[in-house]
């Protein structure tokens, strides 16, 4: 009786152990896993990133080059940040890494870390526009791992066409543009303080402008230089708000007004322009269907037409771990996941929010008709990452400030001043000698 119950035990305790073994943070992809010669390389990504479309993407190229994918995730923001950060420092990471481009991989010591690749023939297939935000010292060290997105101004295409207005070039063209959307009764400019991070956009959308016309401001910026209130350019942003709040073109409950709202809105046609990202476009699509195909996307007019670009946010970087002991394998990867044939896998599990940052990729047919027409601006290469890619510092307070613009009570250039404050007190928080 007694080992009848003390294999029981042992039992129980086996099954125990496996059911625990089967709810680790790793998959790996493919039904089968294991009794095969196929090698597998670990991939660490953010929990966001786990889509149909990546997953279309890494079950071919186990069946077609041989190669599994064990794919372990990890929390977004903060979180995910350190998590990266404490594997690198103890020798841990993955094969492979998804992380963010631009200033917080820089931060990282890239060259420290991961492979370069500038010399892997298929990075000329990498836009020059994303390989300068993967890039340090000289090397190249990440692929895209999905679209580009893009900052502007989102506008509902079949409200245009009803009152007869074209795309704005200018400022003074979207004002105008403003005022007939008004006498039409209806709202020009969708604003969603209700949700404080949206009253950024026509900051951040407006880096085009600046870049443009003063190219050195990212680095100036950075080592404490340039500031807003003291760059007429950059400034512009600023009374951007203001002017919108001062001539009433907002819905008249933008301080309580939410992100989903904002859609709803744009989508219906009942707001006409909404200063925003185009991740809002497959949201759209699941609430509102085919409405989604009355959006468009144009970018934040400067004051000259001479100057009209998209700020874009660049996607996330694949990278290989540089004590990985399957480089090879991982390089080879690499080169199947941007391939055309995975773009095409890819699109048809979801469509992409923006243009993808690769050289003579067509967007599918069934695109968004907004992610066609920002193709163009990529093709031009009238596009510039936004200055979160290229400078780390990035105030905290932003939308709390660009909020108190467009309530009226503040003003452009005392905001200014206090986003200047704001961005010294990071600055300071980073170490950055100023």
């Amino acid at each position: 009786m007694v080992k009848r119950k003390l294999f029981g035990l042992l039992t129980g305790i086996f099954a125990l152990v496996l059911v625990l073994a089967g709810c680790s943070g790793s998959e790996e992809s493919g039904a089968e896993t294991g009794g095969d010669d196929s090698e597998t390389l670990t991939m660490l990504i953010s929990e966001t990133a786990d889509t149909a479309g990546f997953r279309a993407v890494v079950d071919a190229i186990e069946k077609d080059l041989g190669i599994k994918t064990k794919v372990e995730k990890r929390p977004g923001g903060p979180e995910g940040e350190n998590i990266v950060k404490t594997r690198l420092a103890t020798g841990d990471m993955a094969d492979l890494v998804q992380f963010n481009s631009g200033s917080l991989l820089m931060a990282l010591d890239p060259g420290k870390h991961f492979v370069d690749l500038k010399d892997e023939p298929y990075m000329e297939k990498v836009m020059d526009t994303y390989i300068d935000v993967v890039s340090k010292d000289g090397q190249v060290f990440g692929i895209p791992a999905k679209s580009s997105q893009v900052g502007g101004w989102l506008y509902n295409t079949k409200v245009y066409e009803e009152l007869g207005l074209s795309v704005p070039k200018t400022w003074d063209e979207l004002m105008a543009n403003n005022e007939k959307i008004k006498e039409a009764g209806k709202t020009a400019v969708i604003t969603t303080y209700g949700e404080a991070w949206t009253s950024q956009l026509p900051i951040l959308a407006d880096f085009y402008n600046v870049q443009a016309e003063v190219p050195t401001f990212a680095e100036e910026y950075t080592a404490g230089e340039a500031k807003y209130a003291t760059t007429p350019e950059a400034l512009r942003g600023f009374e951007r708000i203001q002017e919108l709040s001062e001539r009433g073109f907002m819905n008249e409950d933008y301080n309580v007004a939410s992100y989903d709202q904002g859609m709803k809105m744009l989508a219906e046609g009942t707001g006409v322009h909404y200063p925003m990202l185009t991740q809002v476009l497959p949201v759209i699509a699941e609430n509102h269907g085919e409405l989604v195909n009355d959006i468009g996307v144009f970018p934040q007019p400067s004051d000259s037409p001479d100057t009209n670009g998209l700020t874009a946010w660049m996607p996330d970087a694949i990278m290989i771990n540089k004590e990985s002991e399957n480089v090879d394998a991982a390089k080879k990867w690499l080169e199947y996941f941007i391939s055309d044939e995975a773009i095409e896998l890819y699109t048809a599990e979801e469509k992409a929010i923006g243009p993808f940052v690769l050289e003579g990729v067509e967007l599918p047919e069934d695109s968004y008709p907004a992610v066609k027409e920002m193709a163009a601006y990529f093709e031009e290469g009238n596009v510039a990452p936004a200055l979160e890619f290229v400078s780390p510092i990035k105030g905290p307070n932003l939308p709390q400030i660009c909020t108190s613009i467009g309530s009226g009570t503040m003003k452009a250039d005392e905001a200014a001043k206090m986003y200047d404050e704001d961005v010294e007190k990071q600055a300071k928080q980073l170490g950055l000698d100023w």
